[in-house]
């Protein structure tokens, strides 16, 4: 063995054993806010669907929710999932439904910090990561988007480095098309970075390598035939479509929102910062990834649910480029250096801490899942208000705010709007509900009330209708912080 193996073996250990701290460090840090990721009122219904599915182990094609539009088609696009999320609460409640969500957090942030440092030194590598982490902890919810984070980070990560070397993608990469297609409506991005990653290559070489570019076209194909491995096939491509052909929720629900630096300062100053950067820097980037991060950007500045996409994938497009532009920021150099004793300690007693890790982990897993139990928001969860309903017997149609959809089909109560907005509550169900709450509401909300001959109402304590209810004889029959029952005349 030459001595360059024995150094080879040290580097990877030194940065395998940063990857790990480092994702060790972000799960551990999310321990205390771990009740943070239940705050979303889809975590509700997310988690039923997926007990259902263990419970009857079939795809539904129609919806069994709500009342409101009984029988129409809904499909669980993203039953695995929605699976996941269940078996979690299955095994501990909703203790392990936050565990399953941070350990894959750390997993995420393991994969990044593993493909930086193979292009740059391992303290920046973790300091991106940590940055990257940091900076898109408001989608951190108990949803299965959570799941795709390590997908897209490696996905984006191969395929740009087989761009950058000149090679074809590896085929197995297509199971990660069928894993993400199952998991997440996003798996359409999958097209599109394949397709940036195509375009750098197209930019590097031209049409010098026919061959190779015939089988960067034939693997982008096959990533479309890889989606469809899915119980529902094409239709759930095409349910996923309907969110950008103009679905009508867009403009009333917060994540589909555009960015507002107001409520984004940390995104805002993360981004002018590296704007800045760039362009006191000088680097050079060519054509096709300057279109990629404009791309990620814009879907960002569009719609804030995906401010993971600049935040995540930029750095890993980027790294290559200041590795070589600024040589002492790369890995090569890093691996050149005389290890200090701190990476020697990682590299000597590499199992030993690997054991360590794995030890403290569990440990701090047991420790939080018996000492905390961690519940989802009474700002969506209406504890107060559904046992009052269920020791009074409150039957019939009820009318709810939308953050209520979640909690009501968890309990098994039909609804009259939730957070299936993909698929459902369309055709003007939704833009009726919002005007129900406008200072000229009270007659569009009466005639509903007449439409689905309503029994009884949940509403957050904050809904703008609560005065409508009063002023058409409604009682209020309970109330608290978060929620308000109201009862109709003579009830």
């Amino acid at each position: 063995m030459t001595n360059a193996q024995p150094e080879a073996v040290q580097g990877e250990r030194i940065r395998l054993m940063f990857c790990l701290l480092a994702a060790c460090f972000t799960a551990m840090a999310l321990v205390p806010f771990a009740g943070a990721t239940l705050q979303d009122p889809d975590s509700w219904w997310q988690v039923k669907v997926g007990l259902d599915f263990l419970a009857n182990r079939t795809f539904p094609t129609v919806d069994p929710y709500s009342y409101t539009f009984a029988g129409q088609p809904w499909i669980a696009k993203e039953w695995l999932g929605q699976v996941l999320l269940g078996l979690a609460y299955r095994a501990a409640g909703w203790n392990g439904v936050v565990t399953l969500i941070i350990a894959t957090i750390g997993l995420m942030v393991l994969m990044m910090t593993w493909f930086l440092t193979a292009r740059l030194k391992p303290t920046l590598a973790v300091a991106l990561a940590f940055a990257a982490a940091f900076l898109i902890a408001p989608i951190y919810t108990a949803r299965p988007h959570v799941f795709t984070l390590p997908i897209i980070v490696a996905w984006t990560a191969v395929l740009f480095r087989a761009s950058a070397e000149e090679q074809a993608p590896p085929w197995w990469l297509l199971a990660l098309v069928v894993l993400w297609a199952n998991l997440h409506a996003t798996f359409t991005l999958s097209f599109v970075i394949a397709g940036f990653a195509g375009l750098n290559l197209l930019a590097r070489i031209g049409l010098s390598k026919p061959a190779l570019l015939a089988r960067w076209v034939a693997f982008g194909l096959l990533c479309l035939v890889a989606s469809l491995i899915h119980p529902y096939g094409v239709k759930a491509i095409l349910a996923t479509f309907t969110v950008a052909s103009g679905n009508e929720a867009v403009s009333l629900i917060q994540e589909w929102r555009p960015f507002n630096a107001s409520e984004q300062s940390s995104q805002e100053i993360a981004m002018l910062a590296a704007l800045f950067a760039l362009l006191v820097s000088r680097i050079r980037i060519d054509w096709a990834k300057a279109l990629f991060i404009a791309f990620t950007l814009h879907v960002y500045l569009t719609h804030l649910r995906f401010m993971y996409l600049p935040f995540l994938l930029i750095p890993l497009v980027m790294a290559v480029e200041i590795a070589r532009q600024y040589p002492p920021l790369s890995a090569t150099t890093w691996l050149a250096e005389k290890r200090d004793s701190l990476e020697m300690f990682f590299a000597r007693r590499f199992h030993a801490l690997c054991a360590a890790v794995i030890v403290l982990v569990l440990g701090v897993a047991a420790i939080a899942g018996s000492a905390y139990q961690v519940e989802p928001s009474p700002k969506t969860s209406a504890s107060g208000a559904l046992a009052f309903a269920r020791d009074h017997n409150l039957a019939g149609n009820v009318l709810n705010s939308y953050n209520f959809g979640g909690t009501l089909i968890f309990h098994g109560i039909k609804t009259y709007i939730d957070g299936r907005t993909d698929q459902l509550f369309l055709g003007g169900f939704m833009k009726a509900d919002d005007a129900t709450g406008q200072s000229d509401g009270k007659p569009l909300l009466e005639a509903q009330l007449k439409k689905y001959a309503i029994s009884w109402a949940l509403l957050a304590a904050d809904d703008t209708r609560i005065p409508f209810f009063a002023e058409l004889g409604w009682k209020r029959a309970y109330s608290d912080d978060h929620a308000v029952i109201y009862l109709p005349p003579g009830a």
